[in-house]
């Protein structure tokens, strides 16, 4: 599945978690007929990714590759999306430090979230499927972001008392998101 040309959310960049130069070794095709594999994480929505690189081309784990629809210099084509259970035991290892460095480095989008969330029905608001926030934290936080947004992770801690690490838990929702049993999903499409 190559990215959507018609998809808001597409993938421009991916960040590798498994290099496979040898393919897959449970693929029992002779060698000469294996391509090279690459699993990524996309940057922008947390997708992942089974890439086909370049000829000659070896990439590490964290590398990160340009897979948008202009010229790709590492990435011949993607191959397609990819369930959690089918990563290497590699790439899921990858997949925390990984999604923590994105979360961290892209605080303003994340914090955007508490400034903007809204209500998913009568009964339930979109910041009540962040594991640790109850309704008590989820009141707190329409309350103070009424008066002014917030401007970071330390300003959310220091207004919305006893709650829980604000980084933390989106990076506990995003993991939960990519295991795709979630009835609701915020991070990822």
């Amino acid at each position: 599945m190559e990215n959507n040309l018609n998809s808001p959310n597409r993938e421009e960049y991916a960040i590798v978690l498994d290099f496979l130069p040898n393919g897959y070794s449970h693929d029992d095709r002779p060698m000469f007929k294996k391509t090279p594999i690459v699993q990524a994480i996309g940057k922008n929505n947390f997708t992942l990714l089974e890439l086909v690189p370049k000829k000659d081309i070896f990439l590490q784990p964290s590398a990160e590759v340009y897979i948008g629809d202009k010229e790709r210099d590492k990435i011949h084509h993607i191959n397609g999306r990819l369930a959690l259970n089918r990563l290497t035991p590699t790439a899921k290892a990858e997949i925390e430090p990984l999604v923590q460095k994105i979360v961290h480095e892209n605080q303003a989008r994340f914090v955007e979230f508490f400034n903007k969330a809204q209500p998913l029905s009568t009964r339930m608001h979109s910041l009540e499927l962040l594991p640790g926030l109850g309704k008590k934290h989820m009141w707190q936080i329409l309350e103070e972001r009424r008066g002014e947004p917030f401007k970071d992770f330390a300003d959310l801690r220091d207004r919305v008392k006893l709650m829980p690490d604000p980084e933390k838990i989106i990076i506990k929702r995003i993991l939960k998101e990519l295991d795709r049993e979630e009835k609701h999903y915020i991070f990822l499409d």
